[in-house]
């Protein structure tokens, strides 16, 4: 049935989705290069620069939870229209802020973009994909991302020598891509899967079929069917035994994910790599080398992770990890935390987080939740991966000059290890299975088939 597949509209529509990634890398990441400027503008101690710099990130939080909600009732299309003209409002609002207390709030509804952005994406791009190639395209979604964070920090290098505004410019500078976003989905249709769900079924298969031809569609249409005769709509249906365990494993690799330390490397490298005796210009430099490699590694995961699946590749990123960071911990125990040695650990930590890990999270969450409630359902483990990430970043100056390098680097390298024994232990291969399928699957693990409420 592959054969059948119509890559080149299925690439169009799954790549304007996709740019709801760039906008959230983007936004992560434009704080990279500015917060040594934000933090000399606005005269911040530690503590000050964590508001400013995790404010996005607190925002994200009920932007997700919100994005689950009413992307169930409403479509996915339609939310991502109203995510890419909020990314556009909020560029501009930071850009101008004139106070500190201005720049958090701009910041923290920018995070409502960013938070309904990194749930919705990835769940329209799982919806609309052919099986056998779903992994690559949600993969998009994290190609996406890294475009955007290595935009950042090209834009914040060649705007850093240009006066005391120059972060001001680095905002803004986010309103393009925004309005790019916002025209492109006009464009793109909704997906079968919500179609369907909504009474639209002849809709539905016409984009099943245009997407895998006529063949694959008639399965699909009759999966979801399937799938759909379980009657209940209420968020506790993933709390029943035949679903807790998918939630538990989405939860479980939403707060590894984050402890493990990956946000603390894109938005504080500059620092880190100050404190390992760089000055700015440099330090800003890297962190493009940084970005660069962060996007050749996830070309590496499209090509991936529908070819060796989903839970190998997760099980050598934590184990990269781990040891990259172990390597930090150890530079800074024998005194040789020093500018090359520190950007040799992260470049590799990067490599193992961007071929097998970040693709990966946003594949599985958006692959193992039942047709419907996908939204609500998807919106717990976004959600929990938003308040470890504020935490962990809000947190790590301090950590990194009161408890030091050693310590610091050392408890992440733990919960990238920790990150490992759970995959082991719970997370499931779901390469080349219909969303259907992987629904099933969870049934049958818990030997629960027929779960009515």
């Amino acid at each position: 049935m592959s054969s059948s597949i119509n890559l080149r509209y299925t690439l169009l529509i799954t790549s304007v989705a996709a740019l709801g990634g760039l906008l959230f890398g983007f936004d992560i990441a434009i704080i990279t290069g500015a917060a040594p400027f934000i933090q000399d503008f606005f005269r911040l101690k530690d503590l000050g620069l964590g508001w400013a710099v995790s404010a996005l990130l607190w925002g994200c939080i009920p932007g997700a939870i919100l994005a689950g909600k009413i992307t169930d009732a409403y479509g996915r299309r339609s939310i991502l229209m109203g995510v890419a003209f909020l990314f556009l409002i909020t560029s501009v609002a930071t850009g101008i802020a004139p106070s500190i207390v201005y720049l958090i709030i701009a910041r923290f509804f920018g995070g409502f973009a960013v938070g309904a952005a990194s749930m919705v994406s990835p769940l329209y791009i799982s919806e609309i994909s052919p099986p056998g190639i779903r992994g690559r395209l949600v993969a998009l979604y994290q190609l996406s991302i890294v475009t955007g964070i290595l935009i950042s920090y090209l834009i914040n290098y060649l705007l850093h020598d240009t006066g005391e505004d120059n972060w001001r410019w680095m905002f803004m500078s986010g309103a393009v891509p925004s309005l790019m976003f916002f025209i492109l989905l006009f464009f793109v249709p909704e997906t079968p899967r919500f179609l369907y769900m909504h009474g639209d079924k002849k809709k539905s298969l016409e984009i099943l079929t245009r997407i895998g031809g006529k063949e694959q569609a008639d399965l699909i249409i009759r999966q979801i069917g399937e799938s759909l005769k379980i009657k209940s709509t209420r968020f506790t249906l993933i709390f029943q035994p035949g679903y807790r365990r998918m939630m538990w494993v989405g939860f479980g690799l939403a707060i590894f994910i984050q402890i493990s330390g990956i946000n603390t490397i894109i938005d504080y490298a500059p620092i880190i790599l100050r404190t390992a005796g760089w000055k700015i210009d440099v330090a800003l430099f890297s962190t493009f080398i940084i970005g660069s490699v962060n996007f050749i590694f996830t070309l590496v995961s499209l090509w991936a992770i529908d070819k060796f699946g989903r839970r190998p590749l997760y099980l050598l990123g934590s184990a990269g990890m781990a040891l990259m960071l172990a390597g930090l911990t150890l530079a800074n125990l024998l005194d040789k935390f020093e500018g090359a040695v520190v950007l040799m650990f992260i470049l590799v930590y990067i490599a193992f987080f961007a071929a097998c890990i970040g693709p990966v999270f946003w594949t599985l969450i958006s692959e193992i939740f039942p047709n419907r409630i996908r939204g609500m359902a998807m919106s717990i483990p976004v959600f929990t991966q938003w308040v470890f990430n504020a935490l962990v970043v809000l947190v790590f100056p301090w950590m990194l000059n009161k408890a030091g390098g050693s310590f610091t680097f050392g408890f992440l390298a733990l919960m990238a290890g920790l990150m490992f024994l759970f995959t082991l232990k719970y997370v499931p291969e779901t390469k080349g299975k219909t969303l259907e399928e992987i629904e099933k699957y969870w049934l049958d693990k818990s030997g629960h088939k027929n779960i009515e409420s």
